[in-house]
C-alpha cells in the first residue's frame, strides 16, 4: 500500500514534466473516449439505455445488436459466427457508468447503502428483465467476471425465476467465498468498521477520478511510467506484462477504476473475515432483524443454483485464489465445464492477448453447442 501511495507521489510530480514531451510517448484515441464512442469507433453498431431498478437506481446499459461483418438477418452458418451475437454490457450501482437515482443525490450516504446484495437482487434482474422485454429472447447466455460471477452467483441462488431465463453461465475468475486471497484488501480486515470509515467516508469507495484522463493519456501513455502506472491499475488484482499489451495501458488507466461504494467494500473485507458467502452484516442484530428477519447475515446457497454453468480459473489470480474456486465447484449442480488456466491472473480474462485462444474459443463452443440442441 505505501508503495502504492509513493508510485502516487512521482506520477503527480513528474507528469506533468513527462507529460509536456512528445518523444517516447503515444495516446491511444480511446483513451479520450467514453463506452459508446470506443464502440463507434471499433466499427460496431451500438445502443445505450437507462433502466431503472426497483429501488430507485439507473443504470447504463449498452447493446451491440450485431457485429461488423453481419446484416440483421443472414444465413445460419454468419448467425452462429462470434461477431454476429446480440451483446449487452451490463453495469452496477455506483460506478461511473450508472451513478443517479431517480430522487437520492450521490453526495449523500443513503445513495451508498449498498453491497453485493442490492446489485445481486436489484440490478442483475432488473438488467436481465429488461433485455429479454426488448429481445423478446426467452433466455440469454450470462458472462460474468469476478464480482459479476458473484452478483450471479447470488441472484441465480436466490432467485430461481430469474435463473430459469439464463441458458448458460460462463464464470471467469468466480469469486464466492475469499477465504485464500491475496488481494491488498485483505489488509483493511484488520481494521475496524469505524477504523475504515474514518479513512474511506461513507460514500464512494476508489473513485474513478483517482486515474483521472490526464494522468492516463499525459503520464501513463510514457513508457517510464508503465511499471508505475500498471501498479495502480493492476495492485488488487496481478498482472503478467508479458501477457498484456502495454501499449494500451492508457486505454485501460483511462476507465479504471470505476468506483463502487464503501460498504461494498466492507462486504468485501467481512468475507475475507469470515470465509463464509454471506449476505452483508448490518453491525448489530436489530438492523439484521430489519433487513432479513433473523438477528445474522444469512449465508448464499450456491447447490441451490440451477443454472449450468462453465467456469474458468486462474493458477496465477490473487483475488479468486484456486483454494477458494476448489471449495465452490462441488457446490455447482450444474457444472458442464470447467478449465484451469496456469499462468492466468484476474485481469488476463478480459486483457490477455491470448484471451480469445484460452478462454473465449471454448465459450463460444459452447453457446453454438447449446443452439444446436
Amino acid at each position: 500500500m505505501w508503495q502504492l501511495l509513493t508510485a502516487t507521489c512521482w506520477m503527480l510530480l513528474l507528469g506533468p514534466i513527462y507529460g509536456s514531451q512528445n518523444e517516447g510517448s503515444s495516446t491511444n484515441p480511446e483513451a479520450n473516449m467514453n463506452i459508446s464512442q470506443i464502440i463507434s469507433y471499433w466499427g460496431y453498431p451500438y445502443e445505450k439505455y437507462d433502466i431503472v431498478t426497483k429501488d430507485g437506481y439507473i443504470l447504463g446499459i449498452y447493446r451491440i445488436p450485431h457485429g461488423r461483418a453481419c446484416p440483421r438477418t443472414g444465413s445460419q452458418e454468419k448467425e452462429f459466427s462470434y461477431v454476429c451475437y446480440d451483446v449487452w454490457m451490463g453495469n452496477s450501482r455506483g460506478n461511473i457508468w450508472s451513478r443517479r437515482h431517480v430522487k437520492l443525490s450521490t453526495t449523500s450516504p443513503e445513495y451508498w447503502a449498498f453491497s453485493l446484495d442490492e446489485m445481486a437482487k436489484y440490478d442483475l434482474p432488473a438488467t436481465i428483465n429488461f433485455i429479454i422485454e426488448k429481445t423478446g429472447q426467452e433466455r440469454l447466455y450470462y458472462v460474468g467476471h469476478s464480482q459479476g460471477t458473484t452478483t450471479a452467483f447470488i441472484a441465480f441462488s436466490t432467485n430461481p425465476e430469474l435463473a430459469k431465463r439464463i441458458k448458460i453461465f460462463f464464470a471467469l475468475a468466480p469469486v464466492t467465498t475469499v477465504k485464500y486471497t491475496q488481494t491488498p484488501i485483505k489488509k483493511l480486515t484488520t481494521l475496524s468498521r469505524k477504523v475504515i470509515k474514518m479513512l474511506f467516508g461513507d460514500k464512494m469507495f476508489y473513485p474513478h477520478i483517482f486515474f483521472d484522463r490526464f494522468i492516463a493519456t499525459k503520464v501513463c501513455n510514457q513508457k517510464i511510467f508503465h511499471h508505475i502506472c500498471s501498479n495502480f491499475l493492476f495492485t488488487w488484482s496481478g498482472f503478467d506484462p508479458k501477457n498484456l499489451n502495454m501499449s494500451r495501458l492508457d486505454v485501460y488507466l483511462s476507465q479504471s477504476p470505476a468506483g463502487t461504494s464503501v460498504q461494498n467494500m466492507l462486504h468485501w473485507a467481512q468475507a475475507i473475515n469470515s470465509g463464509q458467502f454471506q449476505a452483508f452484516d448490518w453491525g448489530n442484530p436489530d438492523q439484521n432483524m430489519r433487513h432479513f428477519h433473523q438477528r445474522t447475515p444469512p449465508l448464499y446457497n450456491v447447490s441451490k443454483m440451477e443454472v449450468p454453468t462453465a467456469v474458468w480459473s486462474g493458477g496465477q489470480d490473487p483475488v479468486a485464489d484456486l483454494k477458494d474456486v476448489e471449495n465452490l465447484l462441488p457446490k455447482i449442480t450444474r457444472l458442464i465445464y470447467f478449465k484451469l488456466i496456469p499462468h492466468y491472473n484476474h485481469v488476463d480474462f478480459y486483457l490477455g492477448q491470448d484471451a480469445p485462444y484460452e478462454v473465449y474459443q471454448d465459450l463460444i463452443r459452447l453457446m453454438e453447442e447449446c443452439l444446436q440442441n
